[in-house]
């Protein structure tokens, strides 16, 4: 196999609206993003609530030891060079790596940054690139909360990130590490400061990304920057004039593929969805870029899967407009996600998986109660969701909080968060009596050999890929 990694012509810039290499040889980016490795999240591997207190809970249930023991496998298991070899197998060339900050920092020792987290982040790094994979380094959880839901290791339904300026501070000094340390790394194209930020006011975004390109550029003049548009990648209007040798992201979730979905072609949540709307919705996404001449990166997007062959058929057919419409414009993108236990990955732990088995009874819960946010519905929950939503309308006709408006604030506290936060200690529960041994087999569930591929998924991106460059 070659290795990759000294290769000075992979270095990535933009060139108008396009991305090339050294070479000045056209590089259209597709792949995954690592979503669950180094920033979990909880409907990728069953627990409920946020990473940080499924961990708290583990710790306290496993011991030192047992927690230590499953967190390593678990974070060697989940992603390696096997990996990275199946992608490029595929013809993927890139893969967009979410952490988040608590690998590097602790918050009672703030600016203090552990070594360990860097040495865990190479690993995956180096891995892709003797595979000619580019990174793209996505800081997905903030210190504070870029935004309002789990997925940012958020308890709460606040971005505090946003008006705390210590907050602020504190990813600067981490990117300047982050970006002296890869700098002269040619294979990692380059760097995501904030995913899907929420800054409810729109006043603070764009003076901080300003802030953070300049931080980052004294250091490293060259990567190129990955820059999420506010309202969960979605605005761009408050951005301003387009910074140099940036790459603004859309993601592109649409609304056949979540979870309650309808049919494709068919009407989603109210509305009729079918390869024109999809089209139209991409196009008012991306207008920034195309009104600006820059590269269009679609961070996020992909559908959910259900089990049901006809159903999944349809997620697969919205998937592959998606995707024509990616390749007519030159787009670059990165799907949502490569591994998890089962919902959307491309590889899943196996269902009959000592871990899937260990877990099912909060898998239930979870289902029944409608507690994730992302992969479940609130059949279970309507005599409490009800009464709620109307005492809404009647007293407060008016009120459509950030960043969706209020039936979907509503169903993030009452369902993501108060019926979750509870649950931890159900996950728990199911690894009482696990010793150290058993945790650390428990994790290696999640690797690659063990775990079972979506072939038909596969085989759409395979014929998508394209080039590699």
């Amino acid at each position: 196999m070659t290795d990759h990694t000294t290769s000075a012509d992979a270095f990535l810039s933009t060139d108008g609206d396009r991305l090339v290499d050294a070479t000045g040889a056209r590089v259209i980016l597709r792949g995954f993003g690592l979503g669950g490795w180094m920033n979990m999240e909880n409907f990728i591997t069953g627990y409920p609530a946020t990473e940080s207190l499924q961990r708290k809970a583990l710790r306290r249930v496993l011991g030192e030891e047992g927690y230590r023991r499953f967190f390593d496998r678990f974070l060697t298991a989940f992603f390696g060079d096997e990996d990275a070899r199946y992608l490029a197998s595929l013809g993927l060339n890139s893969l967009r790596i979410p952490f988040n900050y608590r690998h590097f920092e602790d918050d009672d020792r703030p600016f203090e940054l552990k070594e360990e987290g860097f040495r865990l982040l190479d690993r995956a790094v180096d891995a892709c690139a003797r595979h000619g994979i580019y990174t793209i380094l996505d800081l997905h959880a903030l210190p504070g909360a870029q935004n309002q839901h789990w997925h940012s290791d958020n308890p709460t339904h606040w971005a505090h990130f946003w008006t705390h300026r210590h907050f602020q501070d504190r990813v600067v000094h981490l990117w300047e590490a982050l970006a002296d340390r890869y700098k002269d790394n040619p294979w990692v194209a380059g760097y995501n400061p904030v995913n899907e930020p929420a800054d409810v006011t729109g006043e603070v975004i764009g003076p901080f990304y300003r802030r953070i390109e300049a931080a980052i550029r004294a250091v490293d003049p060259r990567h190129l920057l990955f820059l999420d548009g506010n309202r969960y990648s979605t605005q761009f209007d408050m951005l301003g004039d387009p910074l140099p040798g940036t790459v603004y992201t859309a993601h592109d979730y649409a609304l056949p593929g979540f979870v309650d979905g309808g049919p494709y072609p068919g009407t989603s949540r109210g509305q009729y969805v079918d390869r024109a709307v999809v089209e139209r919705t991409f196009l008012a996404r991306t207008e920034y870029m195309r009104r600006t001449g820059t590269p269009i990166w679609i961070g996020e997007f992909g559908p959910v899967y259900t089990g049901d062959p006809a159903r999944d058929a349809q997620r697969l057919a919205l998937l592959e407009d998606q995707l024509a419409l990616y390749r007519e414009h030159g787009a670059s993108w990165a799907l949502w996600t490569y591994k998890d236990i089962g919902l959307q990955g491309l590889v899943h732990a196996a269902p009959d998986s000592a871990y899937i088995r260990r877990i099912a009874p909060v898998l239930e819960k979870k289902a029944r109660l409608g507690v994730d946010s992302w992969g479940s519905v609130d059949t279970g929950v309507r005599h409490i969701m009800d009464p709620i939503e109307r005492l809404f309308e009647e007293e407060f006709p008016d009120y459509h909080p950030f960043p969706w408006g209020s039936r979907r604030w509503l169903h993030g506290i009452v369902r993501h968060v108060l019926l979750a936060e509870p649950m931890v200690g159900d996950f728990a529960a199911c690894f009482e009596g696990v010793d150290p041994d058993t945790a650390e087999a428990l994790a290696s569930c999640f690797a690659l050999n063990a775990c079972t591929r979506r072939e038909p998924l596969a085989d759409l991106l395979a014929r998508y890929a394209g080039p590699r460059r």
